[in-house]
């Protein structure tokens, strides 16, 4: 029997980041009785508001949105069966180049060791053996999940907790196929999926495929949960069947690991049970 219980925590920039990338080994994982926790690093403050308003329209009142979003990750967190959901309540930085990226308390301007004190007296509370979180580059430039990896990261060499650590990725060999299916069923691939030569993972790195098929159902509903920004979310837009053919493995690259577990690996466990 492990030392303590197995626990997988996830460390994500918004409410709804949850849901895409790591949606299916939360389910997955819960199902199977482990400990899932999901660290939120932002209120979420700069996504859309109710009935679609964008930041800076009229109507787009930041308590409301904070309010929602807040509701909404909940509700995906019950879908998902997430056991433990921890909010650091930093502001939403914006997307790359805003104003908002300089404001204080916006995520990205916090200094570095300040954001991951919180983080890691999370880590010494309920000592993951796994965690997840973003790749150095934010998965495709965003400054928040870019900050999420350096506050992940230095939490960790504080703590020294987790055992394994891993950062989502998407097999660039994939990406062509993926936006070319994407169009034939009239969706238009997001401007990173071809326009970002750093978006996507070499293939050579992948070394965790996780297979989530099982839970593409209470992904793709965690995805829907966050009803009030559909308009960033165009996997909603591929409908059930299609979603769950091309979202129900999770692919990651091992990053840490103490337990000299081979690779490729199908569990992101092992070595820990």
């Amino acid at each position: 029997m492990p030392e303590r219980p197995l626990t997988l925590m996830a460390v994500h920039a918004h409410p709804d980041d949850e849901a895409s990338s790591t949606g299916g080994i939360l389910a997955r994982y819960a199902s199977e009785g482990t400990r899932t926790v999901l660290v939120t690093c932002t209120n979420g403050e700069l996504g859309d508001g109710p009935g679609g308003v964008k930041p800076g329209e009229p109507g787009h009142v930041v308590d409301e949105v904070v309010a929602l979003r807040r509701a909404e990750l909940e509700k995906s967190c019950a879908i998902l069966g997430v056991s433990d959901l921890e909010l650091l309540g930093y502001h939403d930085s914006g997307m790359m180049g805003w104003p908002q990226n300089d404001a204080p308390g916006a995520f990205w301007n916090t200094p570095v060791e300040v954001a991951a004190a919180p983080l890691a007296a999370l880590m010494e509370r309920y000592r993951p053996q796994v965690v997840v979180t973003y790749d150095e580059h934010g998965f495709y430039g965003h400054p928040d999940h870019i900050q999420a990896n350096r506050v992940t990261l230095a939490a960790i060499e504080a703590t020294g907790v987790p055992d394994k650590l891993y950062y989502p990725g998407i097999p660039r060999s994939r990406l062509a196929g993926f936006a070319e299916l994407l169009r034939q069923k009239g969706i238009e691939p997001p401007e990173p999926m071809e326009g970002d030569p750093e978006f996507g993972t070499p293939d050579e790195l992948i070394n965790a495929v996780i297979d989530c098929t099982a839970f593409a159902d209470a992904k793709y509903d965690s995805l829907a949960a966050h009803a009030s920004q559909a308009d960033n979310i165009f996997f909603l837009d591929m409908g059930r069947e299609l979603f769950a053919s091309v979202m129900g493995q999770e692919a990651f690259v091992r990053v840490q690991d103490r337990t000299g577990a081979r690779v490729l690996e199908d569990d992101l466990f092992s070595g820990l049970r």
